[in-house]
């Protein structure tokens, strides 16, 4: 007869998902300026304790990565893990759509 082991530890651990973003500026236009003060607040909010990753690319710094990636519009945020990927185009005031883009529910975070 089979002796089934049972792992301790880290299998007890949870299992925190991290969200990972990019979000696409042109310098400090207004609206770029908007939409990374709005993503932080979303991030402070709703992704506490690390719960993610954000880089943030000027496409007047780095011009070919943006083209790269495809961002033909800015601000644009791109979310790249976990998966389905999605995108925002804005300077992401309206929080639902933010959340609902990173596969997020405000109802269940609060």
């Amino acid at each position: 007869m089979a002796r089934r082991r049972t792992r301790t530890g880290a299998a007890d651990a949870p299992v925190t998902t991290v969200v990972v973003m990019c979000l696409y500026v042109a310098g400090k236009a207004p609206n770029s300026v908007k939409a990374i003060a709005n993503l932080r607040a979303i991030c402070r909010r709703y992704l506490k304790d690390g719960g993610y990753k954000l880089e943030i690319v000027d496409v007047f710094e780095h011009p070919r990565r943006a083209l790269a990636d495809g961002v033909v519009v800015t601000p644009s945020l791109a979310k790249v893990s976990p998966g389905p990927a999605s995108n925002v185009i804005g300077n992401l005031s309206d929080t639902g759509s933010v959340l609902a883009a990173l596969g997020l529910h405000a109802g269940d975070l609060n």
